[in-house]
């Protein structure tokens, strides 16, 4: 059985079989082969044991930076001479590659010793290039993490071919240059239209919150485009009148907190529940996702306070429910005072997905730098740039060019379009992981 170490008994046997090997057996080490690694209180210790609670052998895993950025190395992986053969080796690796991604890691190293390199390209990790560890050969590898990818893959990939009978309509999926955007002007008007839908299931486990969000994310698509929302529709269903009252609820008390009123729509009752809202607002400059050229910058603008929404640990970040009409206002406002090149607020395709969108429709590709992303403390980088963040936009324009102050939410330069498909990750030794290997959503460049 392999789980985490639970008491100093077997923390001991495990550092025990640790100098026996790395020290007597190997010479690797001198005296001890103890370092600050072990003292890090991040630090975690997996252990192999037998029936009996004999620790058969153990790894342990941990952040690689001061500030956990989500990239984590294992280290120290020993087992014990009776048991090398019994396949608990490849046991601890395959559970720290679990516990790694199950603590939100986007990056997960390991240098082992050449002869174990075969073990691991077994199991699956990948080699970046040899490396000489205590006068040693080593290899340095790293364990494909798809967490973006499978993001992605699920929420947006299919979109080109679902929605390929609309496009070949005239202004089908919108005009040129605002094709896949996520509001539409509206022909011969200064009005942009957007809608949403919420999941069904979200309607049914959490009401409230489901009519909030609703405005939420369709406020946020108007904001993106620079435009000034004017108004909302609704239509939504439910099976009682008590779930109506609840959706209601929630949505009204958004748009009060917006100043953004409710116009009209559908109401209907005894049907299985269903949410979706449009938004109307105005502008003359609508800012494009796909107006961005290699080179220019990338800014991410979010408001990191506030909390994951309970029921939706890792997934849903509230921070809007508990801001007034002037914090929301000056938020709403912010790319329309700032007039990027491209825009686009973040939606469940996460940070990485829709820097991906912005780059895709703009011809282009994307770099992020993980060290210069704004985040919560109490979220991974795995959590916060594959989840749904409340309020962030995603922004590229020139270098040094201005941003506009953004009232609660924090605004940094995290990145940039490269002429490279899809989109990159930057980590503070200078490598780069992909993170989305083409595009998103097959539409093409807008």
């Amino acid at each position: 059985m392999v789980q985490p170490c639970d008491s100093p008994a077997q923390l001991s046997s495990y550092r025990a079989l640790r100098r026996a090997t790395f020290v007597a057996e190997q010479g690797l080490f001198s005296g001890t082969d103890q370092d600050d690694i072990d003292d890090d209180h991040r630090t975690v210790v997996l252990v192999a044991t037998d029936r009996d609670g004999t620790v058969l052998g153990g790894v342990r895993l941990a952040p690689c930076t001061a500030t956990d950025l989500g990239w984590w190395a294992g280290s120290r992986l020993v087992v014990a001479a009776s048991a090398r053969t019994s396949g608990v080796g490849p046991a601890l690796v395959r559970a720290a590659c679990a516990h790694a991604e199950s603590r939100g890691v986007l990056r997960f190293d390991a240098t082992v010793q050449k002869r174990n390199e075969r073990l691991f390209t077994g199991l699956g990790w990948i080699r970046r290039g040899d490396v000489e560890v205590a006068n040693t050969p080593h290899v340095a590898m790293y364990w494909p993490i798809d967490r973006i990818e499978r993001l992605v893959s699920s929420t947006k990939a299919m979109l080109a071919g679902v929605l390929a009978p609309l496009k070949a309509q005239p202004l089908g999926l919108g005009a040129k240059g605002f094709r896949g955007d996520d509001g539409v002007p509206v022909p011969g008007s200064d009005m942009i239209a957007a809608c949403d839908a919420i999941i069904p299931s979200m309607v049914d486990r959490d009401p409230e919150w489901a009519g909030w969000c609703a405005a939420l994310v369709n406020l946020n698509d108007l904001s993106a485009m620079g435009a000034r929302a004017v108004g909302m529709l609704d239509s939504l269903g439910a099976p009682t009148q008590s779930r109506l009252t609840r959706i209601i609820r929630g949505l009204a008390n958004a748009s009060a907190a917006w100043q953004v009123p409710v116009l009209g729509g559908h109401t209907q009752a005894g049907v299985p529940s269903s949410l979706s809202v449009t938004a109307l607002g105005r502008t003359v400059n609508p800012v494009r996702a796909g107006g961005g050229n290699v080179g220019d910058r990338l800014t991410l603008t979010a408001d990191i306070e506030g909390e994951w929404r309970r029921g939706y640990s890792g997934q849903q970040w509230d921070s809007s429910s508990r801001r007034n009409t002037e914090e929301l206002t000056a938020m709403a406002s912010f790319v329309a005072r700032t007039a990027p090149k491209a825009a686009k607020d973040v939606s469940m395709a996460g940070l990485a997905g829709t820097t991906g969108m912005l780059a895709e429709a703009s011809g282009t590709g994307a770099v992020l730098d993980i060290s210069s992303i704004p985040k919560p403390d109490a979220a991974s980088m795995g959590e916060w740039i594959t989840c749904f963040p409340g309020f962030a936009m995603i922004t590229a324009d020139r270098p040094g060019a201005p941003v506009a102050p953004s009232g609660p939410a924090l605004s940094a330069v995290c990145g940039e379009l490269t002429d490279i498909p899809g989109v990159a990750l930057r980590w503070p030794d200078g490598i780069t992981t992909r993170a989305v290997t083409s595009t998103v959503t097959g539409l093409g460049e807008a």
